[in-house]
């Protein structure tokens, strides 16, 4: 049987995007002329990351067709209910199960993210060998995202919800923008792991850093992402934004 020793990535595409005012998936609306997935993939292959698992649900099919195109491994994996990102992951244990190299997560509605980052981010891992590797970003005003929390020495405990934060962790400007390198036995033991004891009853990818961590594992956190990769995209103003920065920037 196969086995993947070289790193591969989780693409998280399964989400309709109700704020994107839009019958499209979210993942196919377009930036630049091409669905904004078509950008995140382009990253991944750039920054040597050939091995590629979509998750897809809402529209799947309209998602596969738009990529069917592209030269590459993309495999397709099914989440018929958007239960987290979590489960999201989840959905890919089987084709996990033969990666022996580390396996990257990203959301498939982050077009802006820089194949520059994704390689610095390999080779720290590489380098550390940590069970996951965050990749973080300095954001001036980091409104609604997850904070990085960390102890005295500077080591990673935590990702804190803006929600759960103390007036203290809001001020942090250290944030998750969820982008992860997992050793991928580690991710396959924490998503074992994971509960939906939440609100929301979903099984949240953010949670398999504390339970790494509680399982004594090493979980490692670094400012690796640039500022443009800071624009997210969850509503047709937002998708304007981003839309320009990225001509801006020369993509085409």
């Amino acid at each position: 049987m196969q086995s993947y020793d070289e790193p591969c990535a989780v693409i998280l595409a399964a989400g309709k995007g109700t704020r994107m005012k839009s019958d499209l998936p979210k993942v196919l609306c377009p930036v630049v002329g091409r669905a904004m997935i078509h950008f995140v993939l382009d990253s991944l292959e750039k920054a040597g990351i050939k091995r590629q698992i979509v998750v897809v649900g809402y529209e799947a099919e309209a998602v596969k067709q738009e990529l069917a195109n592209r030269e590459g491994q993309i495999e397709f994996v099914m989440q018929n209910e958007q239960l987290g990102t979590g489960h999201a992951v989840q959905m890919c244990r089987d084709a996990l199960q033969l990666q022996t190299g580390p396996t990257m997560v990203v959301a498939g509605d982050s077009p802006l993210i820089q194949p520059t980052s994704v390689k610095k981010v390999v080779d720290r891992f590489n380098d550390t060998k940590p069970a996951l590797l965050l990749a973080t970003l300095e954001k001036e005003d980091p409104t609604g995202l997850g904070r990085i929390v960390r102890d005295e020495s500077g080591q990673f405990l935590e990702i804190v919800e803006e929600k759960d934060a103390t007036e203290d962790q809001r001020k942090i400007r250290e944030v998750n923008m969820s982008t992860y390198l997992f050793n991928t036995p580690d991710l396959l033991d924490a998503l074992s792991n994971l509960r939906n004891q939440n609100s929301q009853k979903e099984y949240y990818l953010t949670d398999c850093p504390r339970w790494l961590r509680e399982a004594g594992r090493a979980v490692e956190a670094i400012v690796a992402l640039q500022p443009c990769e800071s624009l997210s995209i969850n509503n047709p103003e937002e998708l304007q934004l981003v839309d320009q920065k990225m001509r801006s920037m020369g993509y085409t």
